[in-house]
């Protein structure tokens, strides 16, 4: 059995011990519908007080149609010091197929920018490459009702490139699944699944030489804070990478860990033992 969890009233009781945070942001600083304004005043009021800032995203778009996004839902850009997406990293993966065909899966416009300047071929299953996928086609889909198309996928021995790992997200007081739980059933069937963003080590990578730039000066890991609320993505991340994790509970564990009633430290604790995460600590939303 794991060892039970600190308790923490907010960020203040940890920022003194951090330079920099890796904050996460869908379920963390908002839920897609709304921004959540104690996030935005705890990571602002982090940053006044020195700290860095840099939001690392699951989202399979390039950092700038995010940005814009936050600021629709009323996330200053000061509450942040620069952003790093899932989708910079699927870019990478996609341009390995320039000049040749894709099949897309996911919202049919919503994620063009992710091929801008890529010069790949949208195309249909039989005649592709690559399978690229975002996320479901739409946010009531089920991941079993993709099987029929992932045979095709499979009988083709198509790779697939999943640019969002994560199963399921928060979606105003919705469970919608994501990108990552199609990359389970492929993979489950005996596809070939690579992926791009967290846990996965480059992301991360990139988060921690963008925080040093904003620092101004090198910094060491254990002076480093993740703030997410996935065990798969976050928690595993932050282990992997080497720096500590501040779990949110009221996401999309926020039932299961009776987070906003009186949530038991040493459940929470199980529940990230597998991940092998060093966690300051946990909140039902991040505040201040």
């Amino acid at each position: 059995m794991s060892s039970p969890l600190p308790i923490i009233s907010g960020l203040s009781d940890l920022s003194g011990r951090y330079d920099a945070v890796l904050s996460d942001v869908w379920g963390v600083i908002h839920n897609g519908v709304a921004a959540f304004p104690e996030a935005v005043d705890a990571l602002r009021r982090f940053r006044q007080d020195g700290g860095r800032v840099v939001l690392i995203t699951n989202a399979p778009r390039p950092s700038q149609p995010i940005i814009d996004m936050l600021d629709r839902l009323g996330v200053p850009r000061d509450t942040y010091d620069a952003i790093v997406s899932s989708g910079d990293a699927t870019r990478s993966m996609i341009a390995k197929y320039r000049g040749r065909a894709i099949h897309h899966v996911g919202p049919p416009t919503e994620d063009d920018l992710l091929y801008e300047g890529l010069d790949v071929r949208r195309t249909g299953a039989d005649e592709a490459e690559v399978v690229v996928v975002t996320d479901l086609d739409h946010d009531d889909d089920t991941p079993e009702m993709y099987r029929s198309r992932a045979e095709l996928w499979l009988k083709r021995k198509l790779p697939m490139i999943c640019a969002n790992p994560d199963r399921v997200v928060e979606h105003g007081n919705k469970i919608i699944y994501c990108g990552g739980a199609l990359g389970d059933l492929y993979a489950a069937m005996g596809g070939i699944v690579l992926m791009a963003g967290k846990p996965y080590q480059p992301i991360y990578e990139e988060c921690f030489r963008l925080a040093e730039e904003a620092a101004g000066k090198p910094l060491q890991k254990s002076r480093v804070l993740a703030v997410g609320d996935s065990v798969r993505t976050d928690a595993t991340g932050a282990a992997q990478f080497g720096v500590d994790l501040l779990f949110i509970t009221g996401s999309i564990h926020a039932a299961e860990l009776d987070a906003f009633g009186k949530p038991d430290p040493q459940t929470i604790a199980d529940l990230l033992a597998p991940s092998r995460a060093h966690v300051a600590g946990f909140l039902p939303r991040l505040s201040w």
